[in-house]
């Protein structure tokens, strides 16, 4: 599926937007030499309809039975046989279903689908699925969530800096995109993590994998406020979102941000949505648009149109130390990609 961007979209957006097509792209020719028998890029600008209604319309009992369904930023570091196992779970003749994780899903592979899908509810994303697999459907749900490079999805254009979908004088020649201030905190982000006497602070949707790599790959000590993990797939009627770091900025205002930074660690990592729910609620239509968001990752505080998060922005980026921002991505595999570099190969546009 590959929502294409509204017409009034900036330029992040739209960049964000051609890579992810570019994928789907890619993806389709792979699923299709895994196994596969119909692959189909379901593309369309943003319409209001349910991830759920989508999924009702996607099935009809003239197609094959089988089902694998993901985002067009999904999975950027697939391996072939990581297509081969969705593939084959879409052709099983048991009643069960595959995710890259089932907690938090980009791509789903469900056998039997036309006999369950025409009763899916108005889902609101595809984290759900799974979820509502097992307990509506009655599937046996399994997931691949050890398998680290399928956590990656491209939700913005760090994302594409990360996996190396895009490098700095492609962005400059296309867009105009600069990428220097995000690059070279990358940099810094490394060379801290090599340093024994120094203190990595990581902040949002982390997971306790994340945190035992980074235990095990880095010289640094690590620092580590996880908090918010459920946030796109709570249930009705949970609590509102709160955060540790949102709670100072509630009381010193977004400019205090780098220097609350800088007193817990030697470089940061921040996942950014976090302290958006806090400061917004859950529902992503009361946030910073898109936009707004993505130049925050690259650290590009003068393209940000919302002041608060204009302030935390440049906060952070004139700090004194490293600091990267981000979503989910950051924070869980994105951070061996930080740290560690870029897996060999990985060029997908």
């Amino acid at each position: 599926m590959h929502p294409e961007p509204a017409a009034d979209a900036g330029r992040l957006e739209r960049w964000t937007a051609a890579a992810r097509g570019a994928l789907a792209r890619r993806h389709a020719e792979r699923f299709a030499t895994a196994g596969a028998a119909d692959v189909a890029i379901v593309a369309g600008a943003p319409d209001g309809l349910s991830f759920g209604a989508r999924l009702r319309g996607l099935v009809r009992a003239d197609r094959p039975d089988g089902l694998v369904v993901l985002g067009s930023g999904a999975i950027p570091l697939a391996m072939g046989r990581d297509l081969r196992d969705f593939v084959a779970t879409a052709g099983s003749g048991d009643r069960v279903a595959l995710a890259n994780n089932r907690y938090s899903a980009d791509v789903v592979a469900i056998a039997h689908a036309s006999e369950v899908f025409a009763d899916v509810g108005d889902l609101p994303s595809d984290n759900a699925l799974p979820r509502w697999l097992a307990e509506v459907a009655g599937y046996d749900v399994r997931d691949l969530r050890r398998r680290w490079r399928l956590a990656i999805d491209i939700d913005g254009p760090l994302d594409m800096v990360l996996t190396g979908g895009c490098d700095e004088s492609e962005a400059a020649d296309a867009d105009g995109i600069e990428l220097e201030p995000v690059s070279a905190a990358i940099d810094a982000m490394r060379r801290v993590a090599g340093d024994p006497r120094a203190e990595l602070l990581v902040a949002g949707r982390s997971s306790a994998a994340t945190l035992a790599w980074l235990e095990r790959s880095t010289a640094s000590r690590t620092r580590a406020i996880v908090e918010e993990r459920g946030l796109r797939t709570s249930p009705a009627g949970q609590r509102p979102p709160a955060s540790v770091l949102g709670t100072l900025l509630e009381r010193d205002g977004p400019e205090s941000f780098g220097l609350h930074l800088a007193r817990f660690g030697d470089a940061a990592i921040v996942d950014t949505r976090v302290l958006l729910a806090h400061r917004f609620g859950a529902d992503e239509s009361a946030w910073p648009k898109a936009e707004d968001r993505f130049a925050s990752d690259l650290l590009l505080a003068e393209r940000i149109a919302d002041p608060w998060l204009r302030a935390l922005t440049a906060s952070a980026a004139a700090t004194t130390i490293p600091v990267l921002l981000g979503g989910h991505t950051l924070v869980g595999p994105g951070v061996r990609l930080v740290i560690g570099g870029r897996p060999r190969g990985a060029r997908w546009t």
